[in-house]
C-alpha cells in the first residue's frame, strides 16, 4: 500500500527572493477583483447605460496560523517576518535616496499549483492568541490582504494546467555593473536592457547604486501568426 504523500506547504516569495513558509497552510483564501464604471446621464429613462472606466487592483486575503508549542520557541521570530514585509528597503529596485524615494518589497504567493500576481502587502494584522509563563508568545494569528501591484493579465491565483507562470529571477548589481551588462549576462543580448528597465520600473539607469536588487524577466515569447 503506498503511503500518503506529505502535504505541500504554501510559502510568500519576496523581491529579494527571500521565503517565507507557512508554518500551517491557510483554511480559505478569499479573492477579490472590482472595475470601475461611469453612469451617464439618461434623462426620462429607468436607468442609465454604465461606461466602462477601468479595471481596480485584485486582492487575495488570507489568514496564517503561526505555532511554535511545540518547540517552545518564540512566535515572534515568525510574525516578524511578515512585518518586516511592510518595511521600506532603500535597496530595491527604483529607489533614489537623494530624491527620498523608497518603497515595501512585493511578494508572491505560493501553493503547489497555486500562484498569485506580484502583491504588495496593504494590510497585516497579527493577534498573539497563547503565551509561556514567561510572557513569551506561542501562537499568533496572522491576517493577510495582498494587492496587486501591477498590471497583469491573469487571475490573481494561476493554475499551471492552462498557464505556467515563472519564478523571476533576482539579480544583485554589483559595483560597475550595468544594465546592458546584466542583459548580456541572461539574454546574451545586451540591448535587452530596456526589459529589466521596464520590469523594475527604472527611470534612470545611471542612477542605479550598487547591491539594488533587479527582476530578470522572462523574454516574450513570440507566437507565429
Amino acid at each position: 500500500m503506498t503511503a500518503p504523500s506529505a502535504p505541500v506547504k504554501a510559502f510568500l516569495r519576496t523581491e529579494q527572493g527571500v521565503q517565507i513558509n507557512c508554518l500551517f497552510n491557510p483554511a480559505e483564501l478569499t479573492i477579490t477583483k472590482s472595475n470601475t464604471w461611469q453612469a451617464s446621464e439618461n434623462k426620462g429613462g429607468n436607468a442609465p447605460e454604465l461606461r466602462f472606466q477601468a479595471g481596480q487592483s485584485g486582492t487575495l486575503a488570507l489568514s496564517l496560523t503561526l505555532d511554535t508549542t511545540a518547540d517552545g520557541g518564540d512566535v515572534t521570530v515568525h510574525t516578524n517576518k511578515l512585518l518586516d514585509l511592510l518595511k521600506v528597503d532603500p535597496g530595491l529596485a527604483g529607489s533614489d535616496r537623494q530624491r527620498n524615494k523608497a518603497r515595501p518589497p512585493w511578494v508572491e504567493f505560493h501553493w503547489g499549483k497555486l500562484h498569485s500576481f506580484k502583491a504588495i502587502v496593504e494590510r497585516l494584522q497579527v493577534k498573539f492568541t497563547y503565551f509561556a509563563s514567561d510572557g513569551m508568545p506561542l501562537r499568533a494569528k496572522a491576517d493577510l490582504t495582498l494587492k496587486q501591484y501591477k498590471d497583469e493579465a491573469e487571475l490573481p491565483l494561476q493554475n499551471p494546467t492552462s498557464h505556467t507562470p515563472t519564478l523571476d529571477t533576482v539579480h544583485r548589481l554589483g559595483h560597475g555593473e550595468t544594465l546592458d551588462r546584466v542583459a548580456a549576462r541572461y539574454y546574451a543580448d545586451s540591448t535587452r536592457w530596456r526589459l529589466i528597465a521596464a520590469e523594475n520600473d527604472v527611470v534612470d539607469p545611471l542612477a542605479l547604486e550598487p547591491g539594488a536588487l533587479l527582476v530578470i524577466p522572462e523574454l516574450p515569447v513570440r507566437r507565429r501568426g
